[in-house]
């Protein structure tokens, strides 16, 4: 084994059986020595994000969740079994991203030089001690960064890019977002901000509101709130927004927004039309916070579009050069603009109790847990 390199280690796994049963579980795993352009990354933080969660937990009904033996299981929907085919039976690991130390490296120069560093991971099966992973992938943080600044420095920071960037390529000015009190939408904030963007944020109460009009929101709107709609439709026809990005999924939300453009649009109509306005009105989908239908009332005319929004796609399509960019960014703001703030620190085995998974699975709005797979090992 290479210097640094323990030979084993734990990982969080999630197996979802034919025969429709959810089971969680610590495996003990290899820890290979690094390849030459390879270095062993020594996981110290890496948080839990609703996509992980999804992987973790698959639509498992986790009121028949049972603990045994230091494993969970829960029981999945047998109607659920169909759209899972790919995963069936397949012991898989969890976690998307991460952030640890180099304790291996490979002999070309540039894994060498990772060696002692602190980095990033993207790449999954981040929830466990130990990941290998080709130097030129990880993000090696600035000095003084700890494996916890730098653990959620890939989903929440380049999608909240990655949603300005895609508003500039498609032609729009502004643009609004759902849910937007959580930790991306603050980031998101924070980056329209600081380039001159102008951002509707919608959010579900008072107290998330607060959240944002403290770090400078000028747009903040409560859906829950009885004029709601009519508030929307001055935002956007003060901001100009004909694109949004919405966490929520279900429930008639994106038809209100798309419904809301066109009659902020419609207040500078010149003419009437009985197609509605020309210009293209778009909401991306990229959540789903709200797992019921999503709901169209067709009242924005024939200009409009819904559809999915996944950073995975954005970054395959912008290629390694302008993802490379987006990735220099959130390196060097990682402690202002992509500062992350958790709710609590848990370990391997914690991730496996009934009572912490509950917390973990609330997806409560402010609350965002890390996973620290060397506590309490």
């Amino acid at each position: 084994m290479a210097d640094g390199n323990p030979g084993k280690g734990l990982q969080l796994r999630s197996l979802i059986t034919k025969a429709g049963q959810l089971e969680l579980s610590l495996a003990t795993v290899e820890a290979p020595d690094p390849g030459p352009d390879e270095v062993l990354v020594r996981v110290e933080a890496s948080p839990i994000n609703p996509s992980d969660l999804g992987m973790l937990l698959g639509p498992a009904d986790l009121s028949t969740l049972e603990s045994q033996g230091g494993k969970l299981s829960a029981k999945v929907p047998e109607r659920f079994l169909p759209a899972l085919a790919a995963r069936l039976d397949q012991d898989m690991p969890v976690g998307n991203e991460g952030a640890g130390v180099v304790v291996a490296a490979g002999s070309d120069p540039a894994a060498q030089a990772l060696k002692g560093r602190t980095v990033a991971v993207l790449g999954g099966a981040m929830y466990a001690q130990y990941r290998i992973a080709k130097a030129a992938d990880v993000l090696p943080l600035p000095q003084g960064t700890t494996p916890a600044e730098g653990a959620s420095c890939f989903v929440n920071p380049l999608t909240a890019l990655g949603m300005v960037e895609t508003m500039r390529r498609e032609g729009h000015t502004a643009l609004v977002h759902t849910a937007a009190a959580s930790n991306l939408g603050q980031m998101l904030q924070k980056i329209c901000l600081a380039d001159g963007v102008q951002l509707v944020n919608i959010v579900r109460s008072a107290a998330q509101a607060k959240i944002l009009t403290d770090i400078g929101a000028k747009h903040v709107l409560d859906s829950t709130s009885p004029d709601f709609v009519a508030q929307l439709t001055d935002a956007l026809a003060e901001t100009g927004a004909t694109i949004a990005f919405d966490a929520t999924g279900g429930g008639r939300l994106a038809s209100q927004i798309l419904g809301a453009m066109e009659a902020a649009l419609n207040r500078k109509a010149t003419a009437f039309s009985r197609y509605g306005s020309m210009t293209h009105k778009q909401v991306y989908i990229y959540g789903g916070l709200d797992t019921g239908p999503t709901e169209l009332v067709r009242s924005y005319g024939m200009a409009w579009g819904i559809g999915g929004w996944l950073l995975t796609y954005f970054i395959m399509k912008i290629g390694p050069a302008e993802a490379g960019k987006l990735r220099a960014r959130v390196a060097a703001e990682i402690k202002t603009t992509f500062a992350s703030h958790y709710t609590a620190e848990i370990g391997l085995a914690e991730a496996l109790r009934p009572e912490v998974l509950a917390r973990y699975n609330a997806k409560t709005t402010g609350e965002k847990y890390l996973v620290n797979p060397q506590k309490g090992l």
